[in-house]
């Protein structure tokens, strides 16, 4: 009997072992890593070298995108699971595009995470059923994406602008979103300004607009 390793990388101690428990309620899966950082985590992919490592996206002040991006370079080959309580219509195509295999919500009840463990372990990609059908749709609207160049755009922000793009469009302003990524607002600002430019916008207002208008329909 083959024993899967697995890595488990969440900031929050009680989730990781609540998390731990259920990976472990499969005889041939063993969490070798439980990390709370980055730098445990890279540590744990090359001392460890996991079958598996599912990832939260919310690490404190740090980037969990930039992360699956520092550990693929580590292991190209890595099977990375996002699980995670950010909304899927907004990071899931993206983390794939990391490399990532699969996403999924926090909520979700405990069977499903092990299918999504079982489906990225098999060498497939997981995703909800209304997810994959929200790509496909999207996949149908290339013609009318093309028509919006600030969206192709949004595909080209830094991880870290795509956050704050995302925020704003949520109705988070500067402050509120300094507080929640533990910056400045001072930060948050040069971030914006850059945003602006990729996005070619020419005032904060249209800037917002632009943000909420993607995040009513991130498919279009």
């Amino acid at each position: 009997m083959s024993i899967v390793k697995i890595l488990i990388v969440d900031d929050h101690p009680l989730f990781s072992k609540g998390l731990t428990s259920l990976v472990v309620s499969k005889p041939t899966y063993k969490v070798v890593a439980e990390a709370k950082n980055s730098i445990e985590a890279l540590k744990a992919v090359r001392e460890e070298k996991p079958n598996l490592a599912i990832v939260d996206l919310n690490l404190g002040d740090e980037n969990g995108l930039d992360l699956i991006t520092e550990m693929m370079a580590i292991d190209a080959n890595l099977p990375i699971l996002v699980l995670s309580m950010h909304d899927e219509r907004y990071y899931s195509e993206r983390v794939l595009r990391l490399g990532a295999r699969g996403y999924i919500m926090k909520d979700e009840a405990g069977n499903k995470v092990l299918d999504a463990i079982k489906t990225v372990l098999a060498g497939k990609v997981y995703l909800s059923d209304s997810e994959q059908e929200r790509l496909s749709e999207a996949a149908a609207l290339d013609n009318v994406k093309a028509n919006k160049e600030w969206y192709a755009s949004v595909k080209k922000l830094s991880n870290r602008q795509f956050e704050i793009f995302s925020l704003l469009g949520k109705g988070y302003g500067t402050i509120e979103i300094a507080a929640k990524l533990n910056l400045s607002s001072k930060t948050i600002d040069t971030h914006k300004e850059h945003i602006k430019l990729k996005l070619h916008c020419p005032s904060a207002q249209e800037l917002r607009q632009l943000a909420v208008e993607w995040s009513s329909h991130p498919e279009m």
